[in-house]
């Protein structure tokens, strides 16, 4: 049901809050979503090395909610790749890219300089714009959840709400997953304000830190932030597009959404089963 346009949504939740499982934040107009992604501009740059082609066996596997996932060449043959989570670059059809197009391809190309060796899963939630809603992410969170479960989660969007609480359909997709380790940006309006989810119990929330090592002017804090990672002028893989032609390369960009797959890809290593010792060598026994 669509309230009417004078209608006040967050009254309207707390009066059906006790018969219908509704948060104020799951009702919004069209064009209000609940969550959103970062709103730095990438900037073309110089590629870096392209991250070694290691293979982790067993394998470590990261989930990616995001703007999807390109056939870059830091990935497009790698055995995991999954073509059918390619972004949407241009939603509007204007001939230019959207404002967040190669977000997730840049979050990718974050996680790979540090964890070279994991699987990616890409999950689509996000529209080039940087846009989605709590029913979008937790659909895909459910999904996922019927799978054989990924190591680590990253989660590189986000919502403040009228009422300060998680969007309970969120909360409620991510207790599927006990033993995964759940990454999320800690978001970039400059606030203590929770953040959700990244600021659940149980979830990595993490902010961004600037050049000198200090929280970055635009990155949310507070208690509920449990790490930072560099989150200003990040060099990852990107996709640009330009007479309708995609363009493979490297960008540099700012946000809370790039501090996470750092942290994730800390997490992944550290999933990795250490190699057992060699084993030592028999001593020779002295002849008659």
């Amino acid at each position: 049901m669509r309230p009417p346009v004078a209608a006040d949504c967050v009254r309207i939740a707390a009066d059906v809050a006790e018969r219908v499982p509704v948060a104020a934040n799951h009702v919004h107009l069209v064009g209000t979503p609940v969550l959103h992604g970062t709103g730095a501009v990438p900037t073309p740059a110089d590629p870096p090395p392209p991250p070694p082609r290691e293979v982790w066996a067993p394998p470590v596997t990261v989930t990616l909610f995001d703007t999807g996932l390109d056939p870059h060449p830091w990935f497009a043959d790698r055995p995991w790749f999954d073509p059918t989570t390619a972004e949407l670059l241009d939603e509007d059809a204007d001939g230019r890219a959207d404002r967040q197009a190669g977000h997730g391809t840049f979050v990718a190309g974050v996680l790979l300089r540090h964890a070279p060796g994991v699987t990616i899963r890409a999950h689509r939630v996000l529209t080039p714009r940087g846009l989605t809603d709590d029913r979008t992410l937790a659909a895909a969170l459910h999904h996922e959840s019927t799978r054989p479960h990924p190591h680590v989660i990253v989660l590189t969007a986000g919502c403040h709400t009228a009422d300060d609480r998680c969007p309970p359909v969120l909360a409620d997709e991510l207790a599927r997953f006990p033993t995964t380790a759940v990454v999320a940006a800690a978001g970039n309006t400059g606030t203590t304000r929770p953040f959700w989810p990244a600021a659940l119990p149980g979830v990595v929330a993490v902010g961004a830190s600037a050049l000198d090592g200090s929280p970055a002017p635009f990155t949310n804090r507070g208690p509920w932030v449990d790490r930072h990672a560099p989150g200003v002028d990040v060099l990852s893989s990107h996709v640009r597009l330009a007479g309708g032609v995609r363009t493979f390369g490297a960008a540099r960009w700012s946000g809370t959404s790039f501090a996470a797959p750092r942290v994730a890809a800390e997490i992944a290593r550290a999933r990795l089963t250490p190699p057992p010792p060699p084993a030592p060598r028999a001593r020779a026994h002295p002849g008659p």
